[in-house]
């Protein structure tokens, strides 16, 4: 159990900084305060300092500035008690190829010459992915990440959090998502790697794993009770949502089982 007071960093992308949830705190970052990082910090009393950005990719927890904000790694000093990580998707762009290739369908017919592009496109993507040889990369770097956290705080609790299903059983192609039969399932198996690569960091450092992922399977996209926005073109000033994305139930699902994992 972490004590209340205890200092908390959270490091991550935007499955953990919350674009398109209000309020947000950071708008560069779109960062929410009710992003999991702020719902846990609040239910257990923790001093939170949440460098979460938008669009990060492991090198920007690393090394790497991100816009005006250094490495999400420099927040980690030897006083934290508890980090949490959700990276690695943008290194994969798993979200970003999901998010094209809907872009691309909505305007084309996928049997026209524009969606057949698409789905070549997709499939191309797929296929660099599937020698295994990106999702090691995504392991080998979320191993350091978690190695780089306990060299700067040797005492902090260390938990990766995987990122929320957007393709579940109840995911309809062309219905629910603009992506036909051959399309969707490419995204799918794109999500399922990922999650290996979370749970083999894990296995292979000792952190704490939040699967998320497998927790979600049955609040996907077209779902009775979704925890991710689907796709529009409307953005969020104009009433849309971020698509591909965590919403305010998502956070909130993920945030309960961060907690619990914390509290055990």
């Amino acid at each position: 159990m972490i004590a209340p007071g205890s200092r908390y960093v959270a490091l991550g992308s935007s499955f953990a900084a919350g674009p398109g949830i209000d309020p947000i705190v950071h708008r560069p970052a779109g960062r929410s305060g009710r992003n999991y990082p702020h719902l846990v910090a609040a239910e257990l009393g923790l001093d939170l300092t949440d460098v979460t950005y938008s669009g990060a990719t492991t090198a920007n927890l690393l090394d790497t500035p991100q816009d005006e904000a250094p490495p999400q790694l420099d927040a980690v000093t030897p006083a934290t008690a508890v980090v949490t990580i959700t990276v690695g998707g943008n290194d994969l762009e798993y979200v970003g190829t999901f998010t094209r290739g809907s872009r691309l369908n909505t305007f084309a017919k996928p049997a026209n010459l524009l969606g057949r592009r698409v789905a070549n496109r997709i499939r191309a993507r797929v296929s660099y992915l599937k020698d295994d040889a990106a999702y090691q990369a995504v392991t080998d770097s979320l191993v350091t990440v978690v190695e780089r956290v306990r060299e700067q705080a040797p005492a902090a609790r260390v938990v990766l959090v995987d990122y929320l299903t957007l393709v579940g059983p109840a995911t309809r192609p062309r219905l629910d998502v603009p992506l036909n039969e051959e399309q969707l399932p490419s995204v799918a198996m794109m999500a399922d790697s990922l999650a290996a690569a979370f749970a083999k960091a894990a296995a292979g450092t000792g952190a704490g794993l939040v699967a998320a992922s497998a927790v979600s399977q049955d609040h996907a996209i077209g779902s009775a009770e979704p925890w991710t926005t689907g796709f529009t073109l409307r953005p969020p000033a104009l009433g849309g949502v971020v698509p591909y994305h965590p919403n305010a139930a998502g956070m909130r699902a993920v945030a309960d089982l961060v907690v619990r994992a914390l509290r055990t």
